[in-house]
């Protein structure tokens, strides 16, 4: 494992939107998310972590070390049972306090988003947990933004065509169909412009924990 970086960081992170959905809310019908105290737009956490590790897969497919832990339909408990499958001793089924602490090294080595921003692995085979080192709060624009919803036409339909059992029972039921019917409607909101910010801390005392490293600083700057 890398040496872990030696110092504490903090940095702002500024973006900015226009037209655009940068954070859907869906208790909102995916309407961008809004402070109801001031109207200031917000954009959580979690969304952008998940754009870091969506660069990161980009930038570092399939390079050693840098693989994603929390993937879009995946199971987690998967690569945690491949952490005992490659610790000494392989999957035994135990959960001793060594067989753990051997997988949460294993994953922190093999998971920048792990070893990044921490995780909670205590499922499954069970590889413990990590305290990330790198914490990002909740962007907020600058400025109130005014979100605008727009209805929208699909020209398809999704349905489930009752009693079809072959191609031509499909074929037959969209010949069937008047063309409005084989439309749907739906809405779409979006900012029309917001500069938003963030705040992040980088902790070297947990780095040395996961071994969060001066390259994995780098890459995530």
């Amino acid at each position: 494992m890398p040496d872990p970086i030696q110092n504490r960081y903090e940095f702002l992170l500024f973006f900015d939107v226009q037209d655009g959905n940068p954070n859907g809310d869906p208790d909102s019908g995916n309407a961008p998310r809004v402070d109801p105290e001031d109207g200031h737009g917000l954009v959580s956490d979690v969304a952008l972590k998940r754009r870091i590790r969506n660069y990161v897969q980009a930038a570092r497919e399939k390079t050693p070390g840098f693989a994603i832990f929390v993937q879009h339909g995946t199971n987690l408990n998967r690569p945690i049972f491949e952490a005992h499958v490659n610790t000494p001793g392989g999957y035994t089924g135990s959960k001793t306090k060594d067989k753990v602490e051997a997988a949460r090294r294993w994953m922190c080595e093999q998971f920048f988003d792990v070893r990044t921003f921490g995780a909670v692995m205590s499922t499954g085979a069970n590889a413990g947990q990590v305290r990330g080192p790198v914490q990002i709060t909740f962007a907020r624009s600058l400025d109130p933004i005014f979100p605008a919803e727009f209805s929208i036409t699909r020209g398809a339909v999704a349905e489930d065509v009752k009693n079809a059992k072959t191609l031509e029972d499909y074929l037959r039921w969209e010949k069937e169909q008047p063309e409005d019917k084989l439309r749907t409607m739906g809405r779409k909101s979006q900012v029309s412009y917001g500069l938003y910010q963030a705040k992040g801390f980088i902790s070297a005392h947990l780095a040395q924990g996961t071994g969060f490293s001066q390259a994995d600083l780098k890459l995530l700057v």
